[in-house]
């Protein structure tokens, strides 16, 4: 086990989730996957994870083949207990979420980066090149992963417990939990980006601008001339008026 780590290259980064299961420490490969980690960090940063779920929990693996017909057949190959947990969807679906690219973005395939234990994080996708923002997290050993994923981080220290906690919860039928832990909020301790600079969201730029219309419409405030009648009283408000008296000249 010790050479799996050896062989593994030195992380650059690091963020923790914090999850209504407990924290999830994650130490990112920001050299050997700069795309995929850039944007994890970017959308980290702007608080698009925050509320998330994890969504679904896979323990059968599937495979397909294709016929010479051209047709794609999905067989089981085996049922293992712990797969992989999977979330980064803001809509909790499982078909949401977009990159910070403007689309999906490409693979990133590393010879040292490999699905040879649990504990990595990485892009879930629908196909090749179609990394957006979800994400997940393995729960053992997944060769069948290899070069269809890309691998942009690991799970660090004693956090790994809070995901195998995670991959222990019920679930139906569908592999989604009964009871969906949350990402509530992802700090981003390490930054290997420092010219990452957050976007401003559709909801934030409105309210920028109701906010700055408001300023503008809101009259100047009036000067307050002091009623002296108010606030003095006997000879103080007799010295008062002797002091405003033009015609009075100091001797």
């Amino acid at each position: 086990m010790s050479n799996i780590y050896i062989q593994e290259p030195h992380t650059s980064g690091k963020v923790v989730l914090h999850t209504t299961a407990g924290d999830i420490s994650i130490e990112l490969f920001s050299k050997e996957t700069p795309k995929a980690c850039r944007n994890f960090v970017q959308l980290a940063l702007e608080g698009q994870y925050d509320g998330t779920i994890f969504h679904r929990y896979y323990s059968n693996r599937w495979f397909t083949n294709v016929t010479p017909e051209g047709i794609i057949v999905y067989f089981l190959l085996r049922i293992v207990p712990g797969f992989i947990i999977q979330g980064g969807d803001p809509t909790g679906t499982g078909f949401g979420g977009e990159s910070i690219y403007g689309g999906p973005f490409a693979d990133e395939f590393h010879t040292r980066l490999r699905f040879v234990r649990r504990g990595l994080v990485a892009m879930a996708n629908a196909g090749k090149s179609d990394n957006r923002s979800q994400f997940f997290i393995t729960l053992d050993r997944a060769d069948e992963l290899q070069n269809k994923h890309t691998i942009f981080g690991k799970v660090a220290g004693d956090t790994i417990f809070n995901v195998l906690k995670i991959g222990e919860l019920e679930v139906d039928e569908n592999e989604r939990p009964l009871y969906p832990p949350k990402i509530t909020s992802i700090e981003v301790t390490y930054n290997p980006f420092d010219d990452i600079i957050p976007r401003i969201s559709e909801v934030e730029k409105k309210v920028q601008s109701s906010a700055s219309v408001v300023q503008k419409e809101e009259p100047p405030k009036k000067r307050i001339k002091k009623n002296v009648a108010l606030l003095s009283f006997g000879e103080e408000a007799q010295e008062l008026d002797a002091d405003n008296d033009p015609n009075l000249k100091i001797k």
